[in-house]
């Protein structure tokens, strides 16, 4: 099935999705980029500054994604960015949704929810060897704004993307 015009859903994380996220992390695809060690538990459900969700097609859950506020875990790579920043991540579960654009689609419309509740600008980290997430990312108009990186989750490329300015906005006055 083609992302092509697709309207993905998501669905707040609740106590009784963690078994099937835990169990989406220990696929072999999922695994290979993502922190199997740690599973999500009802604390992190609890925990204001992370919103996880599960990504939705015509009703049927196949991936997941989680955005964050940068600025609530002490020494983030995203700590430069402005108050109120975004940091997220995600993955798709289900292996034959993969190389279809369903990653791109999501992303974008995940993006656009955050930026239309007033996020200044959105970061996230793939793994420099991630070439499919940097791809997808790149594509979603994100932009590589570092070299590889060593952070507490392992290497990382930093990207970001800032909400498009609308068609005919005027620079702020005194500005260039």
């Amino acid at each position: 099935m083609s992302a092509r015009k697709q309207h993905y859903g998501f669905r707040r994380l609740s106590y009784d999705d963690l078994v099937l996220v835990n169990q989406w992390q220990q696929r072999p695809h999922v695994a290979e980029w993502w922190d199997v060690a740690t599973e999500y538990t009802g604390d992190d459900i609890a925990d204001l500054r992370l919103a996880m969700w599960l990504v939705e097609l015509a009703g049927t859950p196949f991936a997941f994604i989680q955005d964050y506020a940068v600025h609530g875990f002490g020494a983030h790579p995203f700590a430069y960015l402005p108050p109120g920043a975004r940091g997220i991540d995600q993955f798709i579960a289900e292996p034959d949704m993969l190389g279809l654009g369903h990653g791109l689609g999501f992303i974008k419309a995940h993006v656009t929810r955050l930026f239309l509740d007033g996020v200044p600008v959105v970061g996230t980290d793939p793994h420099p060897a991630n070439a499919r997430a940097i791809k997808a990312y790149r594509k979603a108009g994100f932009r590589i704004v570092s070299h590889e990186v060593q952070t507490a989750w392992g290497p990382s490329l930093l990207m970001e993307r800032r909400p498009r300015k609308p068609f005919g906005t005027l620079p702020s006055p005194g500005g260039r």
